[in-house]
């Protein structure tokens, strides 16, 4: 997979369409976040953060999950609060990480949020399984990878055993 966030114009590429994603999922426009290359890394260190909080499911023993994230309250018509994002650049997109993080968790769907077992893949995805068991971010991809490894191992292990362990325990069963 490519790395969406590898160079500032990849990184601003994939920031506007998940800025316009969440716009429609929340309801409400969000503005332009606009990069600097000083971001880019940032944004990687705010993956890290992520993808060691969905695994780990206990962030850094009392540490702040992201440091910079600056979320203001207000209330709307209907007496709603909702949490607005501040900030600019990554310290935004932080802010908009930790909205989401509080925002799943309070609707139970933190739990679904996990990592791909597939140690090469190492992506977080949202388990759409309706019993919570989705163990790959993509089956076929992830999933037959990891399956073709094993099935290939535990045939190497048979295939070595069968030659290496057959004569010994013959020889075993024959001195009991």
């Amino acid at each position: 997979m490519p790395d969406l966030i590898a160079d500032l114009d990849s990184a601003q590429r994939w920031l506007d369409e998940a800025l316009e994603n969440w716009s429609v999922e929340i309801g409400a426009q969000q503005g332009n976040v606009i990069l600097g290359q000083d971001d880019v890394d940032k944004l990687r260190d705010v993956r890290a953060d992520l993808g060691a909080f969905v695994s780990d499911g206990d962030w850094g023993h009392g540490m702040p999950l992201f440091p910079s994230a600056a979320v203001a309250a207000r209330v709307v018509a209907g007496g709603r609060v909702l949490l607005d994002p501040r900030g600019e650049g990554a310290r935004r997109i932080s802010s908009i990480v930790l909205i989401e993080a509080f925002t799943a968790q309070r609707l139970d769907l933190w739990r679904r949020l996990k990592m791909c077992r597939n140690e090469r893949c190492g992506l977080c995805f949202y388990d759409r399984s309706r019993n919570n068991s989705g163990v790959w971010h993509n089956a076929p991809m992830c999933g037959n990878a990891i399956n073709l490894r094993a099935s290939r191992a535990r045939k190497r292990q048979s295939q070595s055993g069968s030659t290496e362990h057959a004569p010994q325990s013959k020889e075993a069963g024959a001195n009991s």
